[in-house]
């Protein structure tokens, strides 16, 4: 029997699930009535599906989402959020990210934008897009350490090379001046190449006062707003709705 061999050849070639399945085929008594290239699809098709999921498993932990269970179809669409169904579910087939725009989602604290943003991210990395997800207050202590150390230009190139970055809670403080200027650093290497994710509590008129500068105030909002979708959040605070109902 030629099977022993050719499993340990397909294992050596790094060819696991198509092993697997073609053993699998073995043991099945209508295999004959396939024709060959049926038999061959199905062994092929094992192997791609496995390998789409191991990417798409890597690229989650990657991301490092801070909900990572989040999905476009389980997105509350209450007419109290006064979010539209529609758009959002569009914004899922992810033709924004191959267009290299933003979502901006803005609403008050318990909304949901977190969830929101986090679902898109997923929907991206199902796409094949690598993600990337920060708190707004991480990142930039993040940056600052890679001031400290030298590694400040390593890890902008990281940042502009990610697909989709989900920078989340953005403007709860007023930026320093540095914060500022490594925010603006991040934009202009992503404007018109890569897309962003942004989610506050400000609505976005509120930006530029927020930011301080006006020169970089002018800047950064340019780079982020223009062309980008917009999805604010409203209603109650989810977090307040699920406290009381426990």
């Amino acid at each position: 029997m030629l099977n022993q061999p050719t499993t340990e050849k397909l294992q050596s070639l790094h060819l696991h699930a198509f092993a697997r399945a073609w053993e699998e085929q073995q043991k099945q008594t209508d295999i004959v009535t396939m024709s060959f290239d049926e038999r061959l699809g199905l062994l092929v098709d094992a192997e791609w599906l496995a390998r789409e999921d191991a990417r798409i498993a890597r690229n989650q932990r990657e991301a490092k989402l801070r909900i990572s269970s989040a999905t476009i179809e389980d997105v509350d669409f209450s007419a109290k959020r006064e979010l539209d169904k529609a758009v959002v579910r569009q914004l899922g087939h992810c033709r924004w990210v191959n267009d290299k725009q933003n979502v901006i989602v803005t609403g008050m604290t318990g909304t949901g934008k977190t969830y929101l943003a986090c679902a898109l991210a997923m929907a991206a990395i199902r796409k094949g897009h690598r993600v990337v997800y920060r708190r707004a207050p991480r990142l930039f202590e993040e940056l600052a350490l890679a001031h400290a150390d030298g590694s400040f230009p390593g890890l902008l190139k990281r940042l502009a090379r990610v697909d989709v970055l989900v920078l989340d809670d953005w403007g709860l403080v007023p930026p320093k001046d540095s914060e500022r200027r490594d925010l603006l650093e991040i934009l202009e290497d992503r404007y018109g190449a890569r897309s962003t994710i942004i989610t506050s509590q400000l609505p976005t008129t509120k930006w530029h006062d927020h930011l301080g500068d006006p020169t970089v105030a002018d800047a950064i909002c340019d780079r982020v707003l223009h062309g980008a979708h917009r999805l604010v959040l409203k209603g109650p605070s989810r977090r307040k709705e699920e406290t009381a109902t426990t």
